[in-house]
């Protein structure tokens, strides 16, 4: 049970805040919404500062910890693009949950070829990939905080998102290259 420790269980923590938040904003509570995902984000920056502090970094965390980060933000992004109860000039135009949940599909697809061509992957988030992520944090606060011009910072989180597909493509490609990208299957 090494694997389920005190980092790993604050990114469970923050799986199970998915469903508070999407009832709020399905219940026009944007307050709520606002305070959960709040919740959420600080949780995010707390487990990997504990896992780096007490040593406790685990293979489970590795995939723990983005895998929450991800549920939240698409379950966000699709909300705050669906939703019919929230204020018209808040609510996202498709595009933007298409775009950035698109990048992390294409991310884990060139994950998944990389792994069955080499043979390993090395889980290592970019310094670009970050700075998506803040950003894709920041709109969705923005959003829930009533911000009247949310739709500059969602421009440029699309923007971001798209850069930053981009760099993580490349970067596979760079991945696959290497010794030829070729493993002899038996």
């Amino acid at each position: 049970m090494a694997a389920m420790n005190i980092p790993n269980k604050i990114s469970i923590g923050r799986i199970i805040l998915i469903p508070f938040f999407i009832t709020a904003v399905a219940y026009s509570r944007l307050d709520i919404a606002l305070i959960v995902f709040l919740i959420a984000t600080v949780s995010d920056g707390i487990d990997g500062m504990l896992a780096r502090a007490l040593k406790q970094k685990t293979e489970l965390g590795t995939i723990l910890d983005p895998m929450a980060d991800k549920l939240l933000l698409v379950s966000a992004y699709i909300c705050l693009a669906v939703a019919g109860n929230i204020p018209a000039y808040l609510r996202m135009p498709p595009y933007v949950p298409i775009i950035i949940i698109s990048r992390d599909v294409i991310i884990v697809l060139g994950s998944v070829i990389i792994y069955l061509i080499r043979g390993k992957l090395n889980v290592a988030p970019s310094v670009m990939g970050k700075i998506t992520t803040f950003f894709q944090m920041i709109t969705i606060v923005s959003i829930l905080a009533r911000f009247e011009y949310s739709y500059v910072m969602w421009s440029f989180t699309v923007l971001m998102t798209i850069a930053s597909g981009i760099d993580y493509v490349i970067k596979g490609s760079r991945a696959l290259s290497e010794n030829n990208g070729i493993r002899k299957v038996s």
